[in-house]
Parts: structure tokens; C-alpha cells; sequence
């Protein structure tokens, strides 16, 4: 019998690639075909990275087939951008989808029984729907911030926020008891791009509210304990995290760069608990006063420390001067542009993660009980801090200076503060534990994720 065909559609970010990627290893595991659809632009990245580990897709395994369509965009567009990568998406990629499934069909490849698509692209419930096809829904960001969505007609009703999602009132405020406390300014849908694009992020939410009843089911990447709150405001939401692709990281999750794969081999070397590692997910860009003082914080720590820097993190950094760095720090400080961070953050080397709480850092973050130093950059990495720093106080954040800067002072005094509390220390420890029985066999994300494994067997 032919195995059930599903296809898994992400958001076009490495944020949202990465866990429909750990989503599809796992249904392919429990004996699905799955069809993984990025935008053109993000196929090319993840098979030049997967080329670049050997193997090309053939790296994948046998169960997913990469195919990928049109963004909308011209090819030399900023897709960091998100104001007009949604913009364009929306417009473009239903019909271009439309195609690929009839085309799917078309060269005899079973037909699809199943969307399992991102939340954020809910236009292709609609597409799927035309073609008779099944939808559950999968939400990739903390469950919290899908409540703060969801939540949206009552925050207006409750003069919070606008018609447009606007704050009209500065305030903290909280949805719900044991939810993260967030300022109306830090909304998620405010915090994403240029401030005269903010409407295209707000209708994107609002429709996507709507095409989310097409789903029979929703998913999150979350777990029962870590958002009791949200769940409680949102009991049909099932948790299946902290999602993960294998225990060995032997199975390539979509990384849009080459994994540098040297730095494990460097955290072999290092004593237990005294490595700070540093990421900021693959959006984030510093200016150069920023990045300078975060590297001079590094060094004053006179801890070892693993950087991620992206070939775009800091436009119009002076070479002379990273140079001079890198010397200055050379044997105890190491520099990729990319790692595995699931691997990274699993190493008993690791004593603190400088982290832009992206929810996937978070949640890798937590599996492996390792304390964050929170430091956003945008968008929902506020609601992430809030968790960290008020619900589940397992890390510490950074304060800007009245310029904005974090300086390199505030750097090294709050990265001995996380590494060095016992109290941060255990309560991860503990979450880490709690996390662990959520993903075994009886935990509740196990037993939620059969749920899906049957309705998707229908």
C-alpha cells in the first residue's frame, strides 16, 4: 500500500523551515511521504548547504522529496524584508502552489491526502481545500504569541490596541494568569519591519485568524508545562515539542548556510560549563558599534566562546579591525557563520546561551536546560524574553544604555550573573526534565503527536 503523501508548507524563514523540517523527519518515521515546499529562493539555499554536509537532498532521507515554488519577489530583493516578503506572497505563491499540486500529480507521484501547513501561510488552506485536500495547521512560535493573535478583536474591545493593532494605550498587561507580561508596544506585529509596512504584517494576521478554521487540527512546537496559560486559553492547541529531527543530528534540518562543523570538536576541548554561546538566529543584523562592543564584552568575560557571525550579520564592519580581533581572542574565542545549534547547545561545554530568543533557540535552549542571556532583535522575541525572565526565570536580559547600545560592560556583567546563579541554573535544569517526559513515551506531547500521526493515517 502506498504510504499516506503529505505536503508541509513553511513560512519562507530559516525560524519556520527549521521546525516543519524536524516536524516531516518525524511523519516520515511513522511511515509518511512527505513532499517539503520552500520558495525557490530557500530550496537553492537549503540544497547548497546540504550539498555542502555531502549528499546533496539525498541527505534528507528517503521520505521527503524538496520541491520548491516562486516567491513573488525579483531575485535580487530583500527577503529580510518581511513587510515585502509577505506582501508578495500572499499575492503569488496561491497560484504557484495551485500548479505544483496538479504538476505533483501529473508525473505519478501519489496523491496528497494532507496539508501540514504553517499558520502564517493560511491562504494555502484554501488551496488545499480546492484540491480536496486535508489541513492541520501548525503553529511555529511560542503558543503565547498565537494567543496575543488570536486575542486581537478583545485587546480592541479592551482599548489596548487600535483597529490597525496599534498600541492606544502604553501598558504591560497580561492575557492571562502564568502568561508572559508584555508591553502593548512589544506586540508581535508591530515589532517586524519599517513601521509604514506594519498594516501588511496586521491583515496577514487578522486572515490568517479566519483561514485557520479550515484546519481539523492545529500543532505547536511547544510543551504542556512551558505555557500552561496559553494552553488553558487555548485548549485545542496541541503542544508536540520541543520538536527535534533525531537524538543523533544526524538528520539535516533545513539550514539555509553550511554547518561549520569544526566548532564540536572545539567544545570537546573545553571544560564542562565554562563555553558562552552566542546567536542571533538568521535575521538579526547589528551595526558595527554594536557588534564591536559585543565582541569586546566576549573578551572581557575571559570565558571561551563559540560566536555565531553570519556573512550578513554587520554590513560595513571593518575588516582591519575584525582582523585585530580575531587575533586578540584566537585559542579561546571561535567564529562560524553558521552550526548546528541543537548539537551546540547539547554539549556539556555550554555554560549560557546569548540568545535574540527566537522561539526555536528558546525552546532548544530549554530541552537542554542551558541558561539564556536574552538580547531581541524583533518581532515576537519579546514575548520570548518575558517567558525567560518572568514566567520561567531560567535567564537574565541585557539593558541598552540610553543610546540603545548594549555595551561591553553590561555584556560581561550579565553573562557572569546567568552562567554563574544556581538558582537560573536548576530551575532549567528542571525544565530541561520536564521537557524531556513531555517528548517520551505517556508525556503529553508523545500522545498528542499520535493524535496527528492518526488523523493524518485517515
Amino acid at each position: 500500500m502506498a504510504k499516506p503523501h503529505v505536503l508541509v508548507l513553511p513560512m519562507p524563514c530559516q525560524g519556520h523551515v527549521t521546525p516543519l523540517m524536524e516536524l516531516s523527519h518525524r511523519l516520515v518515521d511513522h511511515g509518511f511521504e512527505v513532499t517539503f515546499v520552500n520558495t525557490e529562493v530557500d530550496h537553492a539555499q537549503v540544497v547548497a548547504a546540504l550539498g555542502a554536509a555531502s549528499g546533496g537532498e539525498a541527505a534528507l532521507g528517503g521520505g521527503i522529496h524538496l520541491a520548491s515554488i516562486p516567491d513573488g519577489l525579483a531575485g535580487d530583493e530583500d527577503r529580510k524584508d518581511l513587510n515585502k516578503l509577505i506582501d508578495a506572497y500572499t499575492r503569488h505563491m496561491p497560484g504557484y502552489l495551485e500548479r505544483l499540486i496538479a504538476d505533483l500529480e501529473a508525473t505519478g507521484r501519489p496523491r496528497a491526502k494532507w496539508l501540514v501547513g504553517d499558520v502564517n501561510m493560511g491562504w494555502s488552506f484554501e488551496v488545499a481545500k480546492k484540491f480536496g485536500i486535508r489541513v492541520v495547521s501548525f503553529w511555529p512560535a511560542a503558543t503565547a504569541c498565537w494567543a496575543f493573535m488570536l486575542k486581537i478583536p478583545k485587546l480592541i474591545e479592551d482599548g489596548l490596541i487600535d483597529d490597525k493593532g496599534l498600541p492606544r494605550r502604553q501598558e504591560t498587561f497580561q492575557l492571562a494568569p502564568g502568561m508572559p507580561p508584555l508591553h502593548t508596544s512589544q506586540l508581535s506585529w508591530n515589532n517586524s519591519g519599517a513601521p509604514e509596512g506594519q498594516h501588511i504584517i496586521f491583515d496577514l494576521v487578522t486572515r490568517n485568524n479566519k483561514l485557520n478554521d479550515l484546519a481539523e487540527m492545529a500543532v505547536c512546537n511547544s510543551f504542556h508545562e512551558a505555557e500552561a496559560g496559553a494552553f488553558k486559553l487555548f485548549p485545542d492547541v496541541l503542544p508536540i515539542g520541543p520538536l527535534f529531527a533525531d537524538r543523533e543530528f544526524r538528520k539535516p534540518v533545513g539550514s539555509f548556510l553550511p554547518e561549520d562543523e569544526r566548532c564540536v570538536k572545539w567544545l570537546d576541548a573545553q571544560p564542562d560549563r565554562s563555553v558562552v554561546y552566542v546567536a542571533f538566529g538568521s535575521m538579526a543584523i547589528f551595526d558595527p558599534r554594536q557588534f564591536e562592543e559585543l565582541a569586546e564584552g566576549l573578551e572581557l568575560t575571559g570565558r571561551p566562546f563559540l560566536w555565531v557571525v553570519r556573512p550578513d550579520f554587520t554590513p560595513g564592519l571593518s575588516k582591519e579591525w575584525l582582523h585585530e580581533f580575531h587575533q586578540r581572542v584566537a585559542g579561546r574565542g571561535m567564529i562560524v557563520s553558521w552550526c548546528s545549534q541543537q548539537q551546540v547547545l547539547a554539549h556539556r561545554a555550554v555554560a549560557c546561551f546569548v540568545s535574540h530568543c527566537g522561539w526555536n533557540s528558546t525552546m532548544e535552549g530549554m530541552r537542554n536546560g542551558v541558561p539564556i542571556l536574552c538580547w531581541p532583535y524583533f518581532c515576537d522575541q519579546y514575548l520570548n524574553r518575558s517567558y525567560i525572565i518572568n514566567v520561567w526565570r531560567t535567564g537574565l536580559a541585557v539593558s541598552p544604555n540610553a543610546d540603545g547600545i548594549v555595551t561591553k560592560e553590561e555584556l560581561r556583567s550579565k553573562v557572569e550573573q546567568v552562567a554563574g546563579d544556581a538558582e537560573i541554573k536548576e530551575r532549567a535544569r528542571l525544565f530541561k526534565d520536564t521537557a524531556c517526559r513531555c517528548v517520551s513515551e505517556g508525556g503529553s506531547s508523545y500522545e498528542n503527536f499520535k493524535k496527528l500521526v492518526t488523523l493524518l493515517s485517515e
